[in-house]
């Protein structure tokens, strides 16, 4: 791995425009095959220095994602920011060959977007994405909002015009998205109930009433989580690439040779580490999707065990020094890096961890959206480590290098902000904390009273396979408890309780009120319970938001 270069070493040293990097724009996301020589694998090494250095357009990306507050999860409409970038009489004219001249501190580092150049020289110090800011340095923003339309937020824009310097030239105004593809042009359909956070990328969550009819989520109702296009990959041609970096071995599969494999079929919980964000940022703005409490789902899931792939590759537990395995997905951004992430080892080798290279998805070939024609499936631990597409595996004596395992999905104290915050001293998450949900009452529904009582019911889950054992219940604000009546769960043996639980209660009403608040609170099988309120878990990507679930409902006799 080469040593990571400091900011200021890069910009100072090296004129990082779109063009010197080569940067290649996604039109397609058909399957991209990867050799491994040892020279082709130091230059991905420079690839992902360059990519974790780099980025006014991941980096744009992230300077969206940590600035505005809920606004991420807000749509807005092209009449809604059509006063942005726009020509503005008094400032000076400027060429695309002009910003190309400032790509480096040293220079100014200048941007354009739409009519508008901007020198965000100054801003580089604030950004709370860290080094990942430079990629559209000395050229255009466009290629890579393309990629993210939550970009174009009313929020950001307001604090992105601030660093206007002048008007681009006529000639040069819109050259850079000419013949540029429409990367989401290919986008799957997508069920019409599902209530989108974000629609480029697409993220997405079923209504909560629905949510808990059935004890396996259909395929159509599953939360979607999507930080890039959905590549769009031709199962007969589909390769896995492996990779062991203390053997230098190499494999490819198939998906016919992963078929060939024993077939594994688990029932597993997948959830977002910002499920129920919505109500943590009732407490003090966070950054990122305003997900309800629906980001979550359980399903069926068939596939190869990865230990069984690994194993005839010679790397079983007590034979390999390798401390995690990789995952990258066929999802790129714009420098091809793709997403990734990393679980350790022993999560990996464990025959009983049922982590698995899923084909089917209750029963069917997995939807598009939920990583056709593989994901790796790692039940027990946060969604983000579960990558969809998967287009290679490394078994590595390092953590995945990539954003999202390195400078998100983390927890933090409450009295971290963003100028304070250091990723390096958190841990990635993977096993994920007990959570319960009320699905029925909704907030602020009306519930007639039947015999004293009123039936709630939802769900509750504990990441690590921890089974819950118990849900307790509250109609008067969390002062008296019982448990719930009813759980209903997947059949699957101690310890291995990947699936979620479905729990029914009836639940009397204090005589004489008009409205109440209900509460749900879960305890798995190590006596984990929920905390009881926000305040104490507020953190400033708003993940792991696991408190007390509270409902406010009115009564009807």
């Amino acid at each position: 791995m080469l040593p990571r270069l400091t900011l200021r070493r890069l910009l100072e040293g090296h004129h990082v425009s779109c063009r010197a990097l080569g940067v290649r724009l996604l039109g397609s996301h058909h399957n991209h095959q990867r050799e491994w020589s040892g020279q082709q694998q130091q230059t991905r090494h420079k690839q992902q220095v360059l990519a974790t250095l780099a980025g006014v357009g991941a980096g744009i990306a992230l300077w969206m994602k940590y600035n505005h507050q809920t606004a991420a999860a807000k749509l807005e409409t092209a009449d809604e920011t059509q006063k942005y970038g726009v020509y503005q009489n008094g400032l000076p004219e400027y060429t695309l060959e002009d910003v190309s001249k400032h790509a480096t501190i040293k220079d100014r580092v200048w941007v354009s977007f739409g009519s508008g150049v901007y020198d965000i020289t100054d801003f580089i110090a604030k950004h709370p994405g860290g080094d990942k800011i430079l990629l559209g340095a000395g050229g255009s923003v466009e290629p890579f909002w393309a990629l993210y339309a939550v970009h174009k937020n009313p929020h950001v824009l307001d604090l992105f015009e601030q660093y206007r310097i002048g008007n681009l030239a006529a000639q040069d105004v819109g050259e850079s998205v000419k013949n540029m593809d429409d990367p989401y042009a290919n986008e799957p359909r997508r069920h019409i109930t599902l209530k989108p956070s974000s629609k480029q990328p697409f993220n997405a969550e079923p209504p909560l009433s629905l949510l808990v009819d059935n004890l396996i989520t259909p395929n159509e109702l599953f939360y979607v989580r999507n930080h890039l296009p959905v590549p769009d990959i031709d199962a007969s041609t589909y390769e896995l690439e492996l990779f062991d970096e203390e053997s230098q071995k190499e494999k490819t599969l198939t998906l016919k040779d992963i078929k060939k494999y024993p077939k594994q079929t688990i029932t597993a919980t997948v959830m977002c580490a910002g499920n129920r964000r919505s109500e943590m940022i009732k407490v003090k703005p966070v950054k990122g999707l305003s997900w309800g409490q629906a980001a979550v789902g359980n399903a069926t899931w068939s596939g190869a065990r990865l230990c069984d792939v690994l194993k005839d590759m010679g790397i079983e537990d007590g034979k390999t020094s390798a401390v995690h395995v990789q995952f990258e997905g066929l999802d790129t951004d714009p420098t091809s890096m793709p997403y990734g992430g990393s679980i350790p080892i022993e999560k990996a080798l464990d025959p009983h961890g049922d982590v698995i290279l899923a084909y089917e998805m209750n029963g069917e070939p997995i939807p598009r959206d939920h990583g056709y024609p593989v994901r790796v499936i790692v039940p027990g631990v946060v969604g983000a480590r579960n990558v969809k597409w998967l287009g290679r595996i490394i078994v590595s004596k390092d953590e995945s290098n990539a954003h999202w395992q390195q400078n998100d999905y983390k927890g933090f104290a409450p009295n971290v902000d963003w100028d304070t915050v250091d990723f390096k001293k958190s841990p990635a998450i993977q096993e994920l904390p007990v959570i319960s949900a009320i699905c029925e009452p909704l907030e602020g529904e009306t519930v007639k009273v039947k015999n004293g009582k009123i039936k709630i019911r939802g769900y509750a889950w504990s990441g690590g396979g921890r089974k819950i054992v118990r849900v307790d219940v509250s109609s008067d604000e969390g002062k008296n408890w019982q448990a719930a009546d009813a759980l209903e769960s997947d059949k699957a043996r101690h310890p291995r309780a990947w699936g979620w639980t479905i729990w029914t209660a009836e639940v009397p009403v204090p005589k004489g009120k008009s409205k109440v608040q209900l509460c749900v609170k879960a305890v798995d099988s190590q006596y984990n319970t929920q905390p009881e309120n926000f305040e104490n878990i507020w953190n400033l990507r708003g993940v792991l938001s696991n408190a007390y679930h509270r409902v406010n409902i009115n009564l009807a006799k």
